[in-house]
């Protein structure tokens, strides 16, 4: 629970607060960007919220802070929003919320699906969120995209009888991971699910590809909400950036139009626009060394 004690000295005044436990994972300014900015290393309230909606944004960044950073000065109504978890951002398609520290605070995402239903990167494990994916039909696989975001993914895999899949590369933060990716070519798991290796980030990062609709992209590639182009970071690149210039190239090979990135702003475009900004990415990515 957000101390105001602790409340950072750039919030505006009002409900709402931010404090000095906060991490900078972004997920808030994801949320609802209208009430939460950047600051140097850390989020704050710039604009307290005014609209029904954007309150209803702000408890959803405050119930999905990984540190519990996120706070308001009397008592909120976070208990009435609780139930819009997860979040559904197309189709069948759902932000799970919830976001862990283990993973830095990274997204996870849901894929309900006839054959057997998807987590991608893994939230808390919270009874709630038990409790909403045994309505929604449980969960068949779990997809790790790399290392960073498995927090309590063998949790939900023991409660679920669920296969997690990941890069062998990968395999030492899942040992007893089900199903092992091999080697660098892409692999259809099952129709409609195709994991494609993107080292760079990690040297056995994986994404996963949707119905040719949806790429869920790890920490790969998200959407600079600032510049409003897709990009890819270098700062944050542990392995090969080289590599990572590679895999993202490779891409360009897909069709898709939603990134959905464990770190990052999401973002849809139509899947030509998707492919000229790729190409744009790959282009900015080879002179940056």
């Amino acid at each position: 629970m957000a101390n105001p004690k602790k409340r950072l000295a750039e919030n505006v005044e009002g409900e709402f607060f931010v404090d000095s436990t906060c991490i900078d994972c972004d997920a808030c300014r994801q949320l609802a960007p209208e009430t939460f900015a950047a600051g140097l290393e850390y989020s704050f309230v710039h604009t307290q919220p005014q609209t029904t909606t954007q309150v209803r944004q702000a408890l959803h960044a405050l119930l999905a802070c990984p540190t519990g950073s996120i706070g308001t000065v009397h008592h909120n109504d976070a208990s009435r929003v609780k139930d819009d978890f997860p979040i559904q951002v197309e189709g069948q398609v759902y932000y799970c919320g919830f976001n862990s520290p283990k993973s830095f605070g990274g997204n996870s995402y849901f894929v309900r699906h006839p054959d057997g239903n998807w987590l991608i990167d893994s939230p808390k494990y919270l009874a709630y969120l038990v409790g909403k994916f045994e309505q929604l039909g449980g969960i068949r696989y779990i997809f790790l995209t790399h290392r960073d975001d498995v927090a309590d993914a063998d949790r939900y895999a023991a409660r679920f009888g669920s296969q997690r899949i990941i890069h062998r590369t990968e395999l030492d933060a899942q040992p007893d991971a089900e199903i092992v990716i091999e080697g660098a070519s892409p692999v259809e798991l099952v129709p409609g699910f195709v994991a494609i290796p993107t080292p760079g980030h990690t040297a056995g990062h994986c994404v996963l590809l949707h119905a040719n609709r949806f790429l869920f992209t790890g920490d790969h590639l998200d959407w600079d909400r600032d510049a409003k182009q897709l990009d890819a970071s270098f700062d944050y690149c542990w392995y090969s950036w080289a590599k990572q210039t590679e895999s993202m190239s490779a891409l360009t090979r897909y069709t898709f139009e939603w990134v959905l990135p464990g770190h990052g702003q999401r973002v849809k475009l139509p899947a030509e626009a998707m492919q000229q900004e790729l190409i744009a990415l790959v282009d900015r990515m080879r002179t940056q060394n």
